[in-house]
């Protein structure tokens, strides 16, 4: 029991020190620390502030070690203590010099005692299973939760990058234009002959926000970054030597298009009036392969089927949330100012959600409503049953997975306490 916990512990700052890159975001958190791998350092004060200098050999410093792999963790992920044992044998066989990343992405902590938690878990779990599809058709995307990256590839796609404040140089490794820093250098590891690999075993586990706020900022951040991306991957995918194949493209093309189109989708065809020839009783079943295939995965991932509706509840009341990500990453391109990285909050307590993201489901709610309604009196019987289901879902979602309580109290919060442990 004394050699289990006999561990020493150590911890690193970048932003203590001034000649290292203080940027708002996790890529840099990575990189100041990459970047020091395998060097001797010592603090030295300058003008009032510390600075990380190198130590000529055979001077005494703090060192930090060198390795091959690197394993990135969030806080909020738990592995299986076999996790690095199991990723790096796999990195060392022979057939695998070219992969720079391997990963299980993580699946959610089971037991969840919240709805809103259960069923947001339920779509974490699913992507799992997504992401294993992704390799198996030469795909994969690096998800940062965790993983074991080869140190020798992220050389390889390093750069040197000046801060435009303090005029220091740093290296980057891990892309930051975006706040998915591991999707963008994904596409800059492909492009360089590296290859990702989702190993098909469940041995990372990470928290669901507990509440709809907290989800608000999660999954807003997820859908901001993958449009920014797109030139870079279509370069790749037309680009001699690095034609890749016809599965590959589409489905890394779909991974950083599918929250814009679907979303932006969804609500055309809420809003747009078509006609008896287009939205007629044959329109749903377009759907009902997509529905059962979820439903299937939903039970191999340990959820009941009838999950599914609560999914698409939450789904429907998550297009705001999307969207509002979406318009991030355009505003994004015009304004060429990288957008905040917005941390998911751990608190004790309820997190607050801006009041325009519980206001717009009320109000879809009520435009379905009132066109059920136009629509049973011009006698479009399945157009009305459709809206009114949708209508339903939607009050459901909003009294399960915010509470009509706690989503007035949001809609009357002050814009500046918005964000802020209610």
């Amino acid at each position: 029991m004394a050699w289990l916990f006999d561990v020493e512990l150590t911890s690193f700052e970048r932003k203590r020190y001034r000649n290292l890159s203080h940027a708002p975001n996790k890529a840099m958190n990575l990189n100041s620390y990459l970047a020091l791998i395998g060097g001797r350092y010592r603090e030295r004060r300058s003008d009032g502030a510390v600075e990380l200098c190198p130590v000529p050999a055979g001077e005494e410093g703090l060192d930090f070690v060198d390795a091959d792999y690197v394993l990135t963790l969030d806080a909020d992920s738990l592995l299986d203590p076999d996790y690095a044992a199991r990723l790096v044998h796999w990195l060392e066989s022979p057939d695998n010099e070219r992969i720079a990343v391997a990963q299980t992405p993580y699946s959610a902590i089971p037991g969840a005692s919240r709805v809103i938690e259960r069923i947001a878990g339920a779509t974490t779990d699913i992507q799992y299973l997504i992401h294993q599809g992704f390799t198996r058709h030469g795909a994969t995307f690096w998800v940062g939760a965790n993983a074991v990256l080869r140190k020798r590839a992220l050389e390889d796609i390093a750069t040197t990058v000046t801060d435009p404040e303090t005029g220091a140089s740093h290296r980057r490794f891990i892309q930051d234009r975006t706040v998915i820093e591991d999707t963008e250098s994904s596409v800059d590891l492909v492009r360089r002959g590296w290859q990702l690999f989702n190993y098909p075993a469940r041995l990372s586990f990470s928290a669901t926000p507990p509440d709809f706020g907290a989800l608000v900022i999660q999954r807003r951040r997820w859908a901001n970054g993958g449009l920014l991306i797109m030139p870079k991957l279509l370069a790749m995918l037309t680009r001699p030597p690095f034609r890749r194949r016809s599965s590959e493209a589409f489905m890394r093309i779909h991974y950083l298009t599918s929250i814009a189109a679907v979303n932006a989708g969804l609500v055309l065809l809420f809003l747009f009036p078509f006609t008896d020839w287009l939205a007629n009783e044959w329109l749903p079943l377009t759907a009902v392969a997509y529905f059962c295939l979820y439903a299937h995965d939903l039970r191999l991932a340990g959820y009941r089927r009838l999950d599914l509706l609560r999914v698409y509840a939450l789904n429907l009341m998550l297009i705001p949330v999307n969207l509002g990500g979406v318009f991030r990453s355009l505003q994004q391109a015009v304004t060429k100012r990288t957008a905040t990285f917005g941390r998911t909050p751990k608190v004790k307590n309820r997190t607050a959600a801006p009041a325009i993201y519980v206001l717009a489901p009320y109000a879809l709610t009520a435009y379905l409503c009132s066109a059920a309604g136009f629509d049973l009196s011009e006698d479009h019987a399945f157009r009305a049953l459709a809206g009114g289901i949708n209508a339903c879902l939607l009050l459901y979602a909003l009294s399960t997975f915010v509470g009509w309580r706690d989503s007035a109290a949001d809609i009357a919060r002050k814009p500046r306490s918005r964000f802020s442990a209610a």
